[in-house]
């Protein structure tokens, strides 16, 4: 049997993301649980504890990838059933995410969001954005991301992705 496929879903962690954005991520992760995929974040806050959040409300597999040493500094959604693994990277870790993951699911935007989309286009990650970054190359023109309307539309474009790349 083959592994199961994992997501990463990123986005602000911050405190203040807009509700909106959050009941995104939500129904992103719970999405993505009920199609049998393994969420992994970053492990904080916002738009990754609502990810892990509506994965882990469908029973799916969370896994979050800290930016401290310290495991107690998961996020409140990360249940002890689900993985925690503290890197002591900083902001480095999400070069982790990035490589963890078959394909990355971008809610909203924030320079950390930014940097993981970077990351996954250098290594060939299917990269799907929901409501996040608009990204110009060095002559001005629009970068082609693969951009869903909806948390229902990100999933499917995630897996259309994971079957071609299969």
């Amino acid at each position: 049997m083959p592994p199961r496929p994992v997501v990463a879903v990123v986005g602000p962690g911050d405190a203040d993301v807009p509700p909106e954005l959050l009941e995104l991520a939500r129904e992103a992760g719970r999405l993505l649980a009920q199609n049998g995929f393994a969420v992994v974040t970053g492990g904080l806050g916002g738009v990754m504890a609502a990810a892990a959040l509506g994965a882990r409300r469908e029973g799916g597999l969370v896994i979050g990838l800290l930016p401290g040493g310290d495991r107690a500094d998961a996020g409140e959604h990360l249940s002890p059933l689900d993985v925690a693994l503290p890197t002591g990277l900083g902001q480095a870790r999400n070069a982790l995410v990035v490589a963890a993951a078959d394909a990355l699911l971008a809610v909203g935007g924030s320079w950390g969001t930014l940097s993981e989309i970077a990351l996954a286009r250098r290594t060939g990650t299917p990269v799907v954005c929901l409501r996040g970054w608009q990204v110009l190359d060095a002559a001005g023109a629009p970068v082609a991301l693969d951009v869903a309307a909806s948390p229902a539309d990100a999933v499917a474009a995630i897996a259309r992705a994971l079957r071609s790349d299969g």
